[in-house]
């Protein structure tokens, strides 16, 4: 845990009443505002002369990065410093390998698959972060891939622990990251490598723990594509930035070849909402556009409420856009739970120009489908 601003003043001469309270000499107005400044280090504990010895010694401690960081040809593992995502975020995420043994039956059919793997979602694409390789391969089967040897693997400064017994690794992976993070003990701040065996259900069911709580590398001896696409979605949800939420590109989209008589949808740029509309657009056959405006990320009703989607936005990016001269449509259809804005959406519209009629849609992506069929007819 980062150390606090009351933290540190407690130490001080001022929060002591003590002599040379709020003396000034370390650049700041008063103790707690050196305080303040040294939890967020932007000055240097050296500039205050009165600090006292048990301060040095605690904030020494409580500086130190609990985790190590390891770098491996670019990818990096561990450098975690919370406990919980929600305390700040997740900082590198739990790397996915393959071991492949060159002396085992089928590994060249197996380096294909894992050379060609690869999902997408939400605007990220995910392949296999490495590959750990027993024995020798030629350079035109590796071709993008991120590959070491086993060697240079055993010689990582990583702690190493095999899967055998669910109860015991997960102890363990709790013990190492509690010590790391709350003792900040040294001897746990290596990041923690699980090597993985096992298929099926239980296999993805442990894999799955390990990437909440506390693997910073997971390692297959086997591969199987649907379970590294569920590991990778969830994953990514785990280790997204909770501060910053996931977001598309504003700008108008197109499905199923549009012209300028299809429908047109409207929604915010908030990554899910996103992809959850799309998915139905894409998935109906029928030519539309979906114009996703900019909300910082935000879902609808959240941008509603943070001034971020607004009447005069609309207004303001239709006309920016041109939106009007490429369509004959004069049709947009907004989210259900915007209905109340369809007056408003619709003044502001006008007054800047143009003539488009507002239409309230769903509230939910789902029900898209049956919207359009109604809406068609």
């Amino acid at each position: 845990m980062e150390l606090s601003g009351l933290q540190i003043f407690k130490y001080l001469p001022a929060a002591k009443k003590a002599e040379n309270s709020n003396c000034k000499k370390c650049g700041c107005p008063t103790c707690m505002a050196f305080a303040l400044k040294l939890a967020k280090k932007q000055v240097e504990i050296s500039n205050c002369p009165y600090a006292p010895e048990d301060l040095k010694e605690f904030f020494a401690q409580n500086s130190k990065q609990p985790q190590n960081t390891v770098e491996i040809n670019g990818l990096k593992i561990g450098g975690e410093n919370v406990l919980y995502r929600h305390e700040k975020t997740f900082v590198n995420k739990t790397a996915i390998a393959i071991l492949i043994d060159t002396e085992l039956k089928g590994w060249q059919e197996k380096l294909k698959r894992v050379r060609d793997f690869e999902i997408t979602r939400v605007n990220e694409t995910m392949k296999i972060d490495l590959v750990i390789l027993k024995g020798a391969v030629p350079k035109d089967l590796t071709e993008g891939l991120n590959i070491i040897s086993y060697e240079e693997f055993k010689s990582l400064p990583v702690e190493v622990l095999e899967d055998k017994d669910f109860k015991t690794t997960r102890e363990k992976l709790i013990e190492i990251r509690t010590k790391a993070i709350k003792e900040k003990d040294e001897k746990y701040a290596k990041p923690v490598c699980v090597i993985m065996h096992g298929e099926g259900g239980n296999l993805c069911a442990r894999a799955s723990f390990y990437i909440c709580k506390y693997a910073n590398m997971l390692i297959f001896d086997k591969f199987d594509e649907a379970l590294i696409s569920t590991l990778m979605t969830l994953r990514q949800n785990i280790f997204t930035d909770p501060q910053k939420p996931l977001q598309v590109e504003a700008k108008i989209y197109e499905f199923n070849n549009p012209d300028e008589n299809s429908i047109i949808f409207m929604t915010t740029n908030f990554a899910l909402t996103f992809f959850a509309v799309a998915n139905e657009l894409e998935s109906l056959n029928v030519p539309s556009y979906l114009i996703v405006t900019p909300a910082d990320g935000m879902s609808v009703l959240t941008a509603w409420s943070a001034e971020k989607f607004t009447a005069q936005m609309v207004a303001k990016i239709l006309k920016k856009w041109d939106f009007a001269n490429k369509v004959k449509n004069r049709k947009i259809i907004i989210p259900g739970l915007l209905a109340h804005m369809k007056e408003e959406l619709e003044e502001e519209i006008h007054k800047a120009g143009d003539d488009f009629e507002i239409v309230v849609g769903t509230v939910e992506a789902y029900a898209i489908s049956d919207f359009v069929k109604e809406y068609i007819k």
